[in-house]
């Protein structure tokens, strides 16, 4: 019984009080009305399409707006989003532990293939994230069969993109063992391009990417926040003129301002702000209800120029109001650890929790940062100045106790 109370107020302190935010889409009957009015044949014909960009070298066109599934818990969101006109939709292979490629590949059965673009990001082994690189477990074997794995859980013969994720210094993404294993992979027909995506060193990542002669796209965490903009800019202008194509992720920024979410961040501000440069191909959403893919619709069949409310919006909240979430992985924090904990990876663990309610993940990022239930134990005081304010020992504890609840627990 104390164990079962302990879980208890451990899932309600990260959750939060409110059922909806437990329930990713309580369905508005009148969203529900709108979307389902385009039959899966008018889809096919075209009609409705959203506005696209040519995504790199690939000769693919890409609406604006595509489709994160990771948070989607039923076939019927994704079948919503293709018979609105978005045409591209990404899972990786730890999402769900496998699942979320499986739910993908069922919803889009019976559909023309044709007019679908599918990918997966193909978790390697042994990634050192605290310094961007990978390790002797990284092997050629190892990323083939995590690869082939992936296809069966689609129920596909191939997929149209097949990622690396957390590449970052420019050592990784020359890595030999996985560079020959991608490039491998689509000599094989498994995937049709490959690509990378980055959280970190991203300027580094872009270049080596589009040196490698090797990736059709690359995937960057890309927003109003992000560190250095002028510097990411640079790079995607660089690895886009070689013919990359760049897809954005986390162009929300962290969803809110606040831990306790009451203060949402203006998000069509954010994916204008986002899509205003011309090199970035789509922005990648996890929309998880018909409220949130209605409002995406519309903003991509509008205007992509900021207003002026957005830019205000946006400036305001950069300037005046620092967020409690975001952390912009600066890694100056590192440097200064004297437990030598990967804090970065620990701060995007505590924005899943917080601002995006995807426990799950932020759980299985904790896992990957090598972090103990204790971390901070041995510390009197932490020695740690964080660029953003964030008291780190603070958020470190707060995290850290979604280590003490069972995976499965979370997925309930």
């Amino acid at each position: 019984m104390k164990n079962d109370s302990r879980r208890n107020f451990l899932r309600k302190s990260l959750t939060g009080i409110s059922a909806a935010a437990l329930v990713p889409g309580l369905l508005n009957k009148a969203d529900a009305y709108d979307l389902m009015t385009n039959s899966p044949e008018t889809a096919n014909t075209g009609e409705g399409n959203l506005p696209t960009r040519p995504l790199g070298r690939t000769g693919l066109n890409v609406p604006l707006i595509s489709m994160g599934v990771e948070g989607a818990n039923s076939a019927g969101i994704i079948k919503a989003a293709y018979e609105n006109g978005i045409r591209m939709f990404f899972s990786a292979t730890y999402y769900g532990e496998g699942n979320n490629e499986k739910l993908l590949g069922d919803a889009v059965k019976g559909l023309q293939r044709d007019t679908l673009i599918l990918g997966s990001a193909v978790i390697p082994k042994g990634v050192d994230h605290r310094g961007g690189t990978y390790t002797g477990e990284s092997t050629y074997e190892a990323q083939i069969k995590t690869a082939e794995e992936s296809l069966k859980r689609f129920g596909l013969e191939y997929l149209d993109f097949m990622l690396l994720p957390y590449a970052g210094k420019r050592e990784s993404i020359f890595f030999e063992p996985l560079l020959r294993a991608m490039e491998d992979l689509k000599k094989q027909g498994k995937t049709r391009f490959v690509g990378i995506a980055t959280h970190s060193f991203q300027d580094e990542a872009l270049i080596a990417a589009a040196d490698t002669k090797v990736y059709d796209m690359a995937m960057p965490q890309y927003n109003f926040r992000i560190e250095n903009p002028e510097k990411i800019s640079k790079a995607i202008n660089y690895a886009s003129k070689a013919g990359i194509g760049v897809v954005a992720m986390k162009t929300q920024a962290g969803a809110y301002w606040d831990r306790e979410r009451k203060q949402p961040i203006n998000s069509d501000a954010a994916l204008r702000w986002a899509l205003q440069n011309e090199n970035i191909c789509s922005v990648v959403s996890g929309m998880t209800n018909f409220s949130e893919l209605t409002k995406n619709i519309a903003l991509a069949k509008g205007d992509m120029k900021p207003t002026q409310k957005d830019l205000k919006d946006l400036k305001l909240a950069s300037n005046d109001h620092p967020s409690e979430i975001w952390c912009k992985q600066c890694r100056q924090c590192t440097i200064q650890c004297r437990q030598n904990l990967d804090i970065p990876t620990i701060m995007r663990s505590y924005m899943y929790a917080y601002g995006y309610r995807n426990l799950e993940k932020a759980r299985h990022t904790l896992a990957e940062a090598g972090l103990s239930a204790f971390p901070c134990s041995d510390c009197s005081a932490c020695s740690i100045g964080c660029k953003a304010g964030f008291d780190i020992p603070n958020k470190i504890s707060d995290i850290s106790r979604i280590l003490e609840i069972p995976i499965d627990f979370l997925k309930a």
